[in-house]
């Protein structure tokens, strides 16, 4: 049951989500390169997206963001040096009959100018 009303987007199955990805057991002080991959992944998701300095904002279908969280958590598994152990936290925000997107949840708490 897609195509709603507000601004052109599905009125069920849409939502915002923070997505973290952390890769354990890597023997590497620093994950940058792990997390330079994941994001590469976010990217050729066509999913909207911003990155953040502690995780990554997505917007899309419900379904579509649960498949890109599974794909990064197994990414990291898959990677070489391969982590042995992923921490992975997801926090979606679906609101049925409006909409959500990454903006129209900025704008909505930023003063008006």
């Amino acid at each position: 049951m897609y195509g709603g009303k507000a601004q052109g987007l599905p009125e069920r199955g849409w939502a915002v989500a923070e997505l973290t990805v952390f890769p354990l057991g890597t023997g590497q002080p620093t994950v940058r390169d792990h997390v330079r991959e994941l994001y590469r992944l976010v990217q050729e998701s066509g999913l909207t997206h911003q990155l953040t300095a502690m995780g990554t904002i997505v917007e899309g279908r419900v379904e579509d963001i649960l498949a890109l969280t599974r794909r990064l958590h197994d990414a990291c598994f898959e990677a070489g040096p391969g982590a042995t152990r992923v921490y992975t936290t997801l926090r979606l925000d679906e609101r049925r009959g409006e909409a959500l997107t990454i903006a129209g949840k900025v704008q909505g708490v930023l003063p008006p100018p």
